[in-house]
């Protein structure tokens, strides 16, 4: 039986084999969005550039039903992932500039949509580029893949399940502090949480160097919001993005966790649907 692989690999590790996995950029900010010239300034050789709003994500709809970035469907997301040279039966290592908002997002919907073998780099090209490893410039078209995209490889809550929360469930809200509070919201049209959520903010699993913390340290943070394999864990942000960042957070550190897709902009979308502001006492 083939060992299952770490969800996170370091640059030391990455450098021997990066010729035999496919290595999809996905760089992207919530504020800047895609950005294409950033890759072709420089990237890790052979790597093709996954646009996160194009690549990763559905259409939006008028209504707001399935939040900012609803999950792509499965046609689509299996003639993106062959386009960027994905198949099912090679490993992908995927990264963004750093501490793996954005690559967080692929490694997701890779493994949601059943690849077997993925891996994020840890620290992204900065920490690449720290190590003194090579880049490439210009852009990179992927020899043609070949995978077939099928749901149901990583657990999905939804509204309906995240009402109360029920008894035996841990809610994380994975935004900044003054989102999760209510205290601004620079995105969203309403401000505040799901009631019963904790906050767990996603720029806690990282350190100063862009990279994750330990899986001891990611394990006791959790810990101490009550997270742990005795309950069952889900985890939201503003559309689903950062989410998936903190669910690879949660299995670096051993724990599963289930993301809401739609996360807080699909949940507002609905009036009848009940929002806190503050702290949870």
């Amino acid at each position: 039986m083939t060992a299952v692989r770490p969800v996170l690999v370091s640059a030391a590790d990455l450098a021997p084999r990066a010729a035999a996995v496919t290595l999809l950029d996905v760089r992207w900010t919530l504020a800047g969005g895609t950005s294409p010239e950033d890759f072709e300034a420089g990237h890790l050789p052979g790597a093709a550039f996954a646009d996160l709003e194009e690549d990763l994500c559905g259409p939006t709809r008028d209504d707001g039903a399935g939040g900012r970035h609803p999950l792509p469907a499965a046609a689509d997301f299996s003639a993106a992932m062959s386009r960027l040279g994905v198949r099912a039966d090679r490993p992908v290592v995927v990264y963004d500039g750093g501490p793996g908002m954005s690559a967080a997002r692929a490694w997701w919907l890779l493994r949601f949509f059943g690849h077997p073998d993925v891996q994020l780099l840890d620290g992204g090209l900065a920490v690449w580029v720290a190590a003194g490893l090579p880049v490439e410039t210009g852009g990179h078209v992927a020899a043609p893949g070949a995978f077939t995209a099928v749901p149901g490889g990583m657990p999905i809550a939804t509204p309906d399940e995240l009402l109360g929360p029920p008894p035996g469930l841990v809610l994380l809200d994975a935004r900044d502090v003054i989102r999760y509070r209510g205290e601004a919201e620079p995105v969203d049209k309403v401000a505040g949480h799901i009631p019963g959520a904790l906050s767990a903010p996603t720029s806690a699993n990282v350190t100063d160097d862009g990279c994750f913390a330990p899986a001891g340290a990611l394990r006791e943070r959790y810990r101490e919001l009550g997270a742990d394999a005795a309950v069952t864990l889900a985890v939201y942000c503003g559309s689903g993005i950062t989410a998936a960042h903190e669910v690879l957070a949660l299995n670096s550190a051993g724990l599963s966790a289930a993301l809401y897709p739609g996360s807080w902009s699909d949940w507002i979308s609905d009036p009848g649907r009940p929002v806190n502001q503050g702290a949870e006492p």
